[in-house]
């Protein structure tokens, strides 16, 4: 192995290791919730308030975050907001009251932003260096990180560990693993080392329309994402008096979405980022009517799980696409579609609660099938010209360009 191929592998762990560092640090807060609440003090309603700015910081910080990654690199930016996610996820062991809860939970929608665009930024770097599609397989990095921190908490909870020291063990954890890989990150890219290219990196000049499209995309999909996790235990419960057994909707959903991103990337080699979305996208439809039609539990089951697989390569693609419509960072443009899609994430759960007051659960949640037939019309957005074929052919980075990055590092 060369020492050009060692570095592109060891920027492909420090990325998955940032994928999943976010997600264990995240989890590792969300399973703190009713311990926080419980020693601020905080009514449920309170409580739903001030966590609303977890997301208002996120948003804001997704913006400022894509600009500095254009600036300063997806590198800097990634270890830097890694380090204030993991401080962040201390402070609600710090609040005594709603007003030091909301700037720590502030704090974290800040930390959780900045990190997000920058990891995906940097993840299509990396693809672009290994030449295949990797995205998936970071974003199941996500799930799995989130999965090992939610484990961690209950433990955690089982052995009455006080929140102080779970947190900040959490997030020594967390900055440990981090400091140790994310050194591996690659330099910003130089394009004017594209001179030496074999096979330079063909992108695309950004255009708004296309832009915008892809937002939408990723508004219409991480909404019907987001809906599985306050939703599917809730319906299957009501419409099928499923008791303890309903929990086992949102089971099949999350082990199905975690399994179709670790072979999404496989599957996109061979079929194109425009073919995964747009069959993705109809099974994801298809499951999600089965799921809330289905008169009985393990065949509702079988339509969670679809709606999961479908879903799984659906928004990893969409990433791709839009870090591809730069030759540099692309932080601006990744800031927009990401955050537009985790508006999506964070509106589709009050949709549906509004929908569903007015007509009912079942009904309401036929419109996340009829989103995803949407996206199965807009699947065509990731081609850079129309081909349905586009993004199948991944271009690495040069090797004179990579030993570049390897020489000023």
């Amino acid at each position: 192995m060369t020492s050009t191929d060692t570095r592109i592998l060891r920027a492909r762990i420090a990325v998955i290791a940032a994928f999943g560092v976010n997600g264990f640090l995240l989890a590792s807060w969300v399973v703190s919730i009713p311990q926080v609440e419980d020693r601020a003090g905080l009514s449920h309603a309170s409580l739903g308030s001030i966590l609303l700015l977890l997301g208002l910081g996120s948003f804001v910080s997704m913006q400022v975050g894509g600009w500095a990654v254009d600036r300063l690199g997806s590198r800097v930016v990634t270890m830097t907001a890694v380090a204030m996610l993991a401080v962040a996820v201390t402070l609600p062991s710090l609040a005594t009251g709603a007003g030091t809860l909301a700037l720590a939970v502030l704090a974290i929608g800040l930390g959780n932003g900045a990190l997000d665009v920058a990891m995906n930024s940097h993840a299509v770097q990396v693809e672009r260096a290994h030449g295949r599609p990797l995205m998936s397989g970071f974003h199941a990095c996500w799930s799995i990180g989130g999965a090992i921190g939610a484990g961690v908490g209950a433990i955690a909870r089982g052995q009455d560990v006080p929140l102080g020291p779970y947190l900040v063990g959490s997030a020594i954890a967390g900055a440990a693993v981090a400091a140790v890989t994310l050194p591996g990150l690659l330099p910003p890219y130089d394009a004017a080392a594209a001179d030496d290219a074999v096979a330079p990196v063909t992108v695309v000049p950004p255009e708004t329309r296309r832009i915008v499209g892809l937002a939408l995309l990723a508004f219409v999909l991480m909404l019907a994402e987001g809906v599985a996790a306050d939703w599917s235990a809730l319906h299957a419960r009501d419409h099928l008096d499923a008791g303890s057994l309903a929990a086992l909707a949102y089971a099949a959903f999350a082990v199905a979405m975690t399994a179709g991103r670790l072979v999404a990337d496989r599957v996109t080699a061979r079929i194109g980022a425009v073919a995964v979305v747009r069959w993705g996208s109809l099974v994801a439809g298809a499951g999600m009517l089965v799921a809330v039609l289905s008169p009985a539990l393990p065949l509702t089951l079988v339509g969670w799980a679809l709606f999961g697989l479908g879903l799984s390569g659906t928004v990893p693609q969409i990433f791709s696409a839009a870090g591809a419509m730069s030759a540099g960072g692309g932080g601006v443009i990744m800031s927009r579609i990401v955050g537009a899609g985790y508006l999506g994430l964070l509106a589709g759960p009050a949709l549906i609660g509004w929908l569903a007051a007015g007509t009912s659960l079942t009904l309401a949640l036929v419109l996340p099938a009829a989103l995803c037939v949407l996206a199965v019309r807009w699947a065509g957005l990731l081609g850079t010209d129309g081909s349905r074929h586009a993004g199948r052919d991944f271009v690495p980075q040069s090797r004179g360009s990579l030993d570049h990055q390897r020489q000023i590092r």
